[in-house]
């Protein structure tokens, strides 16, 4: 399962994930006190809780993990974490059963507009939409220009092969590689929340003018039990 967990004022965030074999363990008191003492032990570690960190076989995770599985006699392991600090404000969604969670770091958040519904209302529609469409960049400037150089010579070999004048090649590879934008770019996305499917682009600008404000998104990441994180 996916436990997730924000300091107060919203400024440190940290999702972790923590497997055992069955949900009746899961369900333990035990292994509900190992979740706890691990997120107890990334605080304390503060900027040293890396994943490296985490799964040292010598670091104080591991060693609060083996008296667990000793006592419940289940395979444990608290493989991956996500931590945020200090560089803006952290929203997180968990869905229902824990299994996938979101993490996500804002920018431009003023005290005066945090508490404000409509802020708060973005947050939580932005990580519902990372939770679902699993975008994998937030911006187009930040997908690899080796991934793009990639995708446009898949496109490219495809239509070449209909024999259509160069310029209309063109035209075809780059509407196709918009296509992919809307796949991967989380502000190219289309809303899986809103039934009339704005960009998500769109619904940060609506956010900010409600606001007089200039929020965006600066970072996120998104883990499902037993997946690399995205």
């Amino acid at each position: 399962m996916i436990t997730s967990y924000i300091h107060p004022g919203a400024q440190l965030g940290v999702l972790i994930e923590v497997n055992c074999e069955s949900d009746f363990v899961a369900r333990t008191d035990d292994f509900q006190k190992l979740i706890q003492d691990i997120l107890t032990e990334i605080e304390k570690a503060g900027d040293a809780a890396t994943e490296a960190w985490l799964t040292d076989p010598n670091g104080p995770v591991v060693a609060l993990v083996k008296p667990v599985v000793g006592k419940l006699g289940e395979n444990m392991a608290a493989p991956r974490l996500v931590r945020y600090a200090g560089k803006g404000y952290v929203g997180q969604y968990v869905h229902p059963g824990a299994k996938v969670a979101v993490q996500v770091e804002f920018g431009g958040v003023t005290p005066a507009i945090s508490g404000r519904e409509e802020f708060t209302t973005l947050v939580k529609e932005i990580a519902m939409q990372i939770a679902a469409a699993s975008p994998v960049y937030v911006s187009r400037d930040a997908v690899p220009a080796e991934i793009l150089d990639k995708e446009r010579a898949i496109y490219r070999a495809q239509v070449e092969e209909t024999k259509k004048p160069a310029n209309i090649i063109d035209k075809i590879v780059e509407g196709k590689l918009g296509a992919f934008y809307q796949q991967v770019v989380l502000l190219d996305q289309e809303s899986v929340i809103r039934e009339a499917k704005p960009r998500i682009k769109d619904v940060i600008a609506e956010a900010n003018k409600s606001l007089g404000a200039s929020v965006s998104v600066a970072r996120f990441a998104r883990l499902k039990v037993g997946e690399a994180a995205q």
